[in-house]
This record gives structure tokens, sequence and C-alpha cells, in this order.
């Protein structure tokens, strides 16, 4: 049915358990995989650039394709059918691990103990020892073995290259073309980058509507309630997730052991394993959450109209171009520090609970919002925000051993927590009543990945070109070049006053005039003082 019926029993404290056990099992189960993915390539024998660009085209979809597929589930009526769907069908990222690894480091390389590397270099040596504790008569011998040994390899070589040579040649014969033909003929490398793209367009297409279409469904349900100021609790149950699932994730595979891990092609399994698991236990949940089709809602929380409501405030083009310049920041650390901690001696540990305070970290501004408020403006947080992202990424430039990235975790509270603070403000300043989540969404959604998308693709370049130490410290002096001029391209910039009708509408007249301002104390006084002038001219006239 697409509308529920008004005699309908409505249990919010249901809906609200159901809506914070999927958004715990749905944040859980992607910050199992998502942080350590591109950690993965690496193992597989990703360049940077080629890692950049397949994280690029997954922001891409994302961008498009989550908005696309829940204004089309919503004109349809099958927001549940998508929900379910997206968690059945992101199983196909499974796929990723049957590609062969083809990179220069092992497997463990970066896991495994010392003692484990160092008995396999025992045994290596035992392999070569009697070799050389043979007796004198019998070196040549060996040396013959060794050298009829050498000429089979060569003559396997060569017809092994001339059975290829034959095949190509039969190919060109047989008019054969195509992708599968093109993809033939690359060497190794070019073969798994695009397979891994495409893996990654499939699992991005089937899981990407999962989170909009949800947050609609479960938006609609709380607000036919009246319950809708209590749909924030889902972000914080999510959040909860998202520390569980990358700390949790970290730690397990940090303690399994070199031999369990060699059955497979790395430990980096127990992450999509992880992932899956937990996507199936949301299923269950996803079947019976509450969800509501509200149809005259369509014009007042369309994406349309958030685009507009930006569009017309230079305060919030500003903010979304800032958002953007985030998004450019954000993927460099998304991509390429657990690279980074890598390569300083960083294990699945240091870099599950590094991920895990920094999420936490996010948590601290709102307590602290009510006092920043006070004396500094939403405008100059939103800059000491972006500012700190800047000094995190310089900061993870000079890291030094396995712990060094932790302390700039804490940074977390103003680099993401104060500049989402401030763009939440941001929003309820231009938003016309019902279209604030549209507002919020603009910056959240669209400017973020948008930014994500562009930095993944530039920033994978730039990391295999320079390196990643000084990617980090490129995106960290754009970013603070842009905190410089942001403060005076505010102060310059035109301020609409925008009346708060639901504020004037709940507070009563005696303390809307002790607290308001006086221009927005006189408006209604001024405004029926011009129509009764207004009248009084129309009856002169008559």
């Amino acid at each position: 049915r697409t509308t529920m019926r008004r005699t309908t029993q409505i249990d919010v404290k249901r809906a609200l358990v159901l809506t914070a056990t999927f958004s715990f099992l749905c944040c859980c189960s992607k910050a199992c995989l998502l942080p350590f993915l591109t950690l993965y390539f690496r193992q597989l024998g990703l360049s940077p650039s080629m890692t950049g660009i397949v994280m690029a085209i997954k922001h891409s979809v994302t961008l498009v394709w989550s908005p696309a597929a829940g204004l089309l589930s919503k004109r349809y009526n099958k927001r549940r059918l998508v929900i379910n769907c997206s968690l059945v069908f992101s199983a196909v990222v499974l796929l990723l691990l049957l590609l062969p690894s083809v990179g220069k480091l092992g497997a463990q390389s970066s896991t495994c103990n010392t003692s484990d590397l160092s008995s396999g270099s025992g045994q290596s040596q035992l392999n070569v020892t009697p070799s050389q504790t043979l007796p004198t008569h019998t070196n040549l011998t060996v040396a013959s073995v060794q050298h009829s040994t050498v000429s089979s390899l060569e003559n396997a070589a060569r017809n092994k290259k001339s059975a290829i040579t034959s095949d190509r040649f039969e190919d060109q014969q047989k008019g054969s073309s195509g992708f599968l033909a093109t993809l033939k003929e690359m060497d190794i490398q070019n073969q798994l980058f695009y397979l891994t793209l495409i893996i990654v367009l499939v699992w991005e297409f089937a899981s990407a509507p999962l989170e909009w279409t949800a947050d609609d469904g479960l938006y609609e349900y709380l607000d036919y309630a009246d319950a809708s100021d209590r749909h924030g609790s889902a972000d914080v149950w999510g959040l909860l997730g998202a520390v569980c699932g990358v700390g949790g994730a970290g730690l397990v595979v940090a303690q399994l052991s070199c031999h369990v891990a060699a059955t497979r092609a790395s430990r980096s399994a127990v992450h999509f394993y992880s992932y899956t698991g937990l996507a199936a236990l949301a299923l269950p949940v996803g079947v019976y959450l509450p969800l509501y089709l509200n149809r005259k809602r369509d014009r007042a929380n369309g994406l349309l109209k958030g685009v507009q409501l930006v569009h017309g405030s230079p305060h919030a083009l500003l903010c979304a171009f800032t958002i953007v310049l985030v998004g450019v920041v954000n993927s460099a650390v998304e991509n390429f520090l657990l690279w980074q901690m890598e390569d300083h001696g960083s294990t699945e540990l240091h870099m599950g609970l590094s991920l895990a305070l920094s999420l936490l970290s996010q948590v601290v501004f709102p307590l602290l919002a009510g006092r920043v408020s006070k004396l500094l403006s939403p405008g100059r947080v939103l800059v000491i925000g972006a500012a700190s992202l800047g000094l995190q990424c310089f900061y993870y430039s000079f890291l030094w051993g396995p712990w060094a990235a932790l302390p700039a975790q804490v940074l977390g509270t103003l680099s993401s927590g104060a500049v989402w603070w401030a763009v939440r403000i941001q929003c309820e300043d231009i938003a016309t009543p019902g279209a604030e989540r549209s507002v919020r969404r603009v910056y959240s959604s669209l400017c973020l990945h948008l930014g994500s998308g562009l930095g993944s693709f530039a920033g994978g370049f730039v990391a295999q070109r320079f390196g990643m130490t000084w990617l980090f410290r490129g995106v960290a002096i754009g970013i603070m070049a842009w905190c410089v001029c942001l403060p005076f391209l505010q102060w310059k910039a035109p301020r609409q006053r925008r009346i708060n009708y639901s504020r004037l509408l709940a507070a009563d007249a005696s303390e809307a005039s002790d607290s308001e301002s006086e221009p927005e104390r006189d408006w209604l006084d001024k405004a029926m003082e011009n129509d009764r002038g207004n009248n009084n001219y129309e009856r002169r006239l008559r």
C-alpha cells in the first residue's frame, strides 16, 4: 500500500529500535571493509593511480545512482525491495577475492611476525645447505643435471611462447575482437585493474541505494507519527556501529596467525567475510523495517529544491565549495592513509584502533557546540574545522612508527565534528520548512562525493608521481590556503536574513519581544502599518 490508514497504530518505540539496529548493522558492515579496501588493492598489486581511478568511479556511481534509485523506488513504491536487494547483492564484492595477486609484496609481508619470517628463511637455508656439502667427485654430476634442467626450462619457455604467438595469430585470423580479446592481450596488471574496476562497479551499483532509500522511508514513517525529531538517533547508532566494525575487524585480522592466512590470497579476506556476514544479519531487520510513503512531500523534500536553496545563498555556496574541498582531502586520507601507515610498520591492529578513535572523537564536538556557538559564528567554526583537517593531513606526512598516527586522530573532533556542525547550522538558516533534509543532502551526499571522486582521481596520480608524503602535504596546503581566503569571502558575501516562522509561532509574544532583535521584533508591526497605509491611500483615491 502506498499510504497508511489513520487508524493504524504506530509503535514509535518499536520503530526506533528497528531503526537503531538496522543502522548499527549496516554501518558496522561497511566499516569492516571500506576503510581497508584500498589496502587490499595494494596487496593485489594495483598502483596508486589505478587505485585512485577505481575509488573515483566508486564515488561517481554513488553520486549519481543513490538519488536516482531513491527517486525511482519512491515513485514505484519499491523501497523495501530495493533495500533487501542491496543487502543481498552486495555479496558480489566477494568476487574480488578470486583475483590473483601480482604485487611485489607477499600477502603476509605486512602482517606476519618476524619469528615466522625467520623460520621461513631457516627452511630455505636448509634446502640450500646439502648441495653445498656434496663431495667433490659429485660436483660434475650435479652440474650436468643443473645444465640439463636450465636447458629444459628454456625449451619449455620457447614452446610456451610459440603457443601464445600461434594462439594470437589464430585469434586475429578468426577476426576476434571486443573487450575480452583486448583484455587477453594486456599485461597481467592491467587485466587485474579492469577486472577490479568491473567488480567494484557492479558492487557499488547494488549497494549504493541502500542508505538513501532506507533513510527516506524511515524519516517519512517517523514524520507520519510526529516523531521526526527522533530520527537523528539513528546517526548515533550508526557511528557506534562504524566504531565497532573498524576496530573489531582490525583486531580480529591482527590476531590471526600466518599459517591460517596462508590458505587465502591474503588475510584481508576476513574483512570481506565480515562485511557480507553483517549484511546478512541486517537482512531480517530490513524485512520488518518500518517504512512509509508520503507522496505529498515530493516537492518539499526534492533534491532539486535543496540545490536551488543552496544556489540562492552566497554563504551557502561558500560552504558547499568548502565541503567539496573537504571531500578532496578525505579521499586522500581514506585511500592512502593505511598505505602510509603500512610503510611505517603498522598492522591492522594499529589501523583499526586509529580509525576507531577518529570516529569516536567526532562525538565530542556536539557536546561542546553550545559553548562554542557563544564564542564563534558557524562560519568561523567551519574555517577552524577545515583548517584542522589540513593540519591532520600535514601530520600524516611525517609518520615515523606504527602508533604515530594515533595522536592526530583526536583532531577529528574539530576536523569532522566542527565541520558538520557548521553545515547543519547553515542548512537550518537557508532551508524552508520541510526542506531541511534536502539541503543537508546537498552537502553530505552531492558535494562530499563530488569532492571525493575528484580527489581520488587526482590523488592517485599525485601519489604515484610524487609519493604519498607529498600527496598529504599538497592537500594540506591547498585546504589551508582556502581557509585563509574563506573568512574574507564570508565577510564580503551579502547576508540574506530569513524569518524563522516556526520559531515565531512557537514562542510567546512577550518572549519574542525580549529575546529577538529589533528588526525581527517589529516586522509584523511594520507590515500592518504598511497595509493600513495602503488601505488609507485607496480610500483617499475613492
